[in-house]
C-alpha cells in the first residue's frame, strides 16, 4: 500500500473511532396491543423538517443532520421522508381495526453512511431519528402523546456491503425493512426491537 493511502486510510479510521459510542432502538413506551388491534392505518405523513441540514459530501462522517447517498443525487429531504414513510406503512400492514387512523412522523436526524464510509471506515451506523404520533383519520383527534423513536441501524461496510449489493439487498431496502419491525414492535403487534448496541458512527 502506498504511503498516501495508509494515511488516507489511517485518518479515516481515526476519524470514525473519534465517533464510537452507543447506539439503540427505543422508544419510552409502545402502544397497548389491546388498542391498536382496533386501528386500520389508512394513511402516513412523513415529514422532514425545513431547519434539518443536509450534507452531500463524500466523507466518513459528515456535520448534518440529513446524511443520505442511497439514492441518486436529488432532493434528499424529499427522498429520507420517502424512506420514513415507506417503513412505517409497511410496520402497519395487516392491521383491520375498524377506527381508522393516521401516524404522522416528523424526522429529527437521518446520517445514514456514505460511500467512504462503506468502502473505508471499519464499521459504521444509520443514525435515525424520528417523532411519532397516531390521530383518528376521521375526527383529527390524537390518539397518542408525541413519541421519539430512535432507530439506529449498523451499516454494512467493505465486503459485507459488497456482498449485500450483490444480493440486492441495498441501504434503503435494509433501512425500509428496519422501520417497519420498529413500527411493528411499537404498535404491539410485532417483535418488541428496543436494544442497545455499540458501534463506530458519527
Amino acid at each position: 500500500m502506498g504511503i498516501s493511502k495508509w494515511i488516507v486510510g489511517a485518518v479515516g479510521a481515526l476519524l470514525v473511532a473519534g465517533c464510537s459510542g452507543s447506539w439503540e432502538v427505543n422508544y419510552d413506551q409502545g402502544i397497548d396491543p389491546e388498542v391498536s388491534r382496533g386501528w386500520r392505518v389508512v394513511d402516513v405523513v412523513a415529514v422532514v423538517p425545513e431547519q434539518l441540514r443536509v450534507s452531500n459530501a463524500n466523507t466518513f462522517a459528515p456535520s448534518a443532520d440529513i446524511v443520505w447517498h442511497g439514492e441518486p443525487f436529488g432532493d434528499r429531504k424529499a427522498q429520507v421522508a420517502a424512506v420514513i414513510d415507506e417503513g412505517i406503512t409497511a410496520g402497519t400492514a395487516g392491521m383491520e381495526g375498524l377506527r381508522p387512523v393516521t401516524i404522522t412522523a416528523v424526522v429529527k436526524r437521518f446520517h445514514a453512511v456514505t460511500p467512504a464510509a462503506v468502502a473505508r471506515a471499519p464499521a459504521a451506523v444509520h443514525n435515525i431519528q424520528y417523532v411519532v404520533r397516531a390521530f383518528d383519520a376521521s375526527s383529527g383527534a390524537p390518539l397518542t402523546e408525541e413519541q421519539v423513536i430512535n432507530a439506529d441501524l449498523e451499516a454494512y461496510v467493505g465486503s459485507a456491503a459488497i456482498a449485500a449489493a450483490i444480493n440486492g439487498e441495498t441501504q434503503r431496502n435494509r433501512i425500509v425493512a428496519h422501520l417497519a419491525a420498529v413500527t411493528r414492535g411499537w404498535l404491539g403487534f410485532g417483535p418488541d426491537q428496543r436494544r442497545t448496541f455499540s458501534g463506530l458512527g458519527r
